[in-house]
């Protein structure tokens, strides 16, 4: 059987993949790059509209990337850097649109206001001074804050409307945010790929067989499930971009990187509402605070969604417990990646994670009147007929070792990649598709670092990304002008 060879291979046809794919593609249009995906069509797992928030995350409304401490500050540097971030991706979804190789922005990205609303004394102390610690840096510099029942009506009449009138509230406005439909992002970034030269797209192949030869270059085996080909790859570099799916194969990969590495499961579902009466009244990102115990990705909020441009409400999400690594993944998924090198780290986990463990039991067991109810928090006169529950996507939290050999549950992304720079994977969820541009630019920076030295490389760099290698956080200036480029061109001002 003849060998395909290629230079770089994207396992996983999501929005990590595609977006690294774009950037190559922009870098060195030399590459032969192929796709495989174990699905018959892209963007269907993580990626689709359904399952993800569609949260342009970018710390605007989201209160668990600015937690309090123990003194009842709060601390913000984790919102910087994801608001950082999410610029970094509006950059290079700006230019895509700008060169044609994305449509018209309305069919992937809207202009939705993201605002927090908390009640109760504490948790209004709380966002008044969250609002003051972000509103004086000025990536947050346009944030509005509000106790005042005539401005909440304006901005949420859904989440006031027949409130008590005696409970305290507050809430916060970011008027520029966004709901992003990634799913239709990445399709159209993979239709591009696919019109052009040295790219292929291996669609129902998922991934046999994976090993590093003694010249450094990566054997992978696929098999189509629909025809029963088997086909030989071999490429110079590899990505992960999977998913749930990355772990599994990280671990096949057999690199020492890998040694270590666990994940936590977590399911989700949404409770949606197509009314068009009840649609039209709520046209915003809503967030408030999380229960004690949940994990990051279950923050509850009340969302515009605008999917394949059909516009929805959705609440959630409702955390989950399965074993299985992907939506359309198998059982054995978590038990099959329990090896020898991460089994003391999951133990250590298991352990030290009892908060968590409770609280998902206790979602799983939720009725539909459980989950009403809560909405009821977002929107009083939510009536049960009005929504129906819908899966969410599936995540895997990292488990990370730590020094003395036990390990910690991570709520964010991560880039594992090989020392010799052929092979890189992406673990983690939230916030995930929000930050992938930033995070394929920490791939190309690891994998691909003597190309990145060169003038060429730097200068489409800064074509594709104008503030690349500089501070969004640092530099206001810098900031200013990105940041009105990108909301003119993807029509978010």
């Amino acid at each position: 059987m003849a060998v395909r060879q290629a230079d770089v291979v994207l396992v996983g046809g999501g929005v990590m993949s595609a977006t690294l794919g774009m950037m190559l593609r922009q870098l060195d249009p030399s590459l032969d790059i192929v796709m495989v995906e174990r699905l018959d069509h892209v963007a269907h797992e993580s990626t689709d509209g359904w399952n993800n928030a569609g949260t342009g995350h970018a710390g605007y409304c989201e209160l668990n990337y600015t937690p309090e401490t123990d003194d009842g500050d709060v601390t913000i540097d984790r919102a910087l850097k994801i608001n950082a971030q999410f610029e970094v991706s509006l950059q290079f979804w700006s230019y895509l649109v700008e060169q044609g190789m994305l449509p018209d922005p309305k069919t992937f990205i809207n202009r939705t206001p993201h605002q927090s609303f908390v009640w109760g004394e504490k948790d209004v102390a709380f966002l008044k001074r969250r609002f003051e610690r972000l509103s004086a840096h000025h990536l947050f510099r346009e944030m509005e804050y509000t106790e005042s029942p005539d401005d909440l009506e304006e901005w949420m009449p859904l989440v006031v409307k027949h409130r008590d009138p005696m409970e305290r509230v507050a809430a916060t406005r970011i008027k520029h945010g966004a709901d992003v439909d990634f799913g239709s992002l990445t399709r159209s970034m993979v239709e591009y790929l696919q019109s052009q030269p040295n790219f292929e797209l291996m669609l129902s192949s998922p991934v046999h067989y994976i090993d590093q030869r003694d010249n450094g270059r990566w054997k992978v085996r696929v098999r189509n499930q629909k025809t029963g080909e088997l086909t030989k790859l071999e490429a110079g570099f590899i990505f992960l971009g999977a998913g749930g799916g990355a772990l599994p194969m990280l671990q096949k990969s057999g690199i020492d990187e890998a040694r270590g590495y666990g994940g936590f499961p977590v399911s989700g579902q949404w409770l949606v509402c197509r009314k068009p009466d009840i649609v039209e009244q709520h046209h915003s990102k809503v967030y408030g605070k999380a229960p004690i115990g949940a994990p990051p990705m279950s923050v509850p909020h009340l969302d515009t969604r605008i999917i394949n441009g059909e516009p929805a409400l959705l609440f959630g999400p409702f955390a989950g417990f399965t074993t299985r690594f992907l939506k359309q993944g198998s059982l054995f998924d978590l038990f099959g990646s329990v090896k020898p090198t991460n089994l003391r780290p999951m133990l250590s986990v298991s352990k030290s994670n009892m908060d968590l463990t409770r609280y998902l039991i206790g979602e799983v067991f939720q009725s539909h009147s459980d989950r009403v109810a809560s909405l009821r928090n977002f929107f009083p006169d939510a009536r049960e007929e009005d929504w129906e529950l819908k899966m969410a996507g599936q995540r895997v939290q990292i488990i990370k070792q730590v020094d003395g050999g036990g390990g910690k549950l991570e709520f964010g992304t991560e880039i594992v990649a090989a020392k010799d720079g052929t092979l890189a994977a992406l673990l983690g969820a939230s916030p995930g598709a929000s930050t992938a541009a930033n995070a394929m630019l920490t791939v190309l920076e690891r994998c691909f670092p003597e190309s990145l030295k060169t003038a060429q490389w730097q200068e489409r760099m800064r074509q594709l990304v104008p503030s690349y290698g500089q501070s969004l956080v640092e530099d206001e200036q810098l900031l200013n002008k990105v940041r009105a480029r990108t909301l003119s061109t993807l029509k978010l001002g």
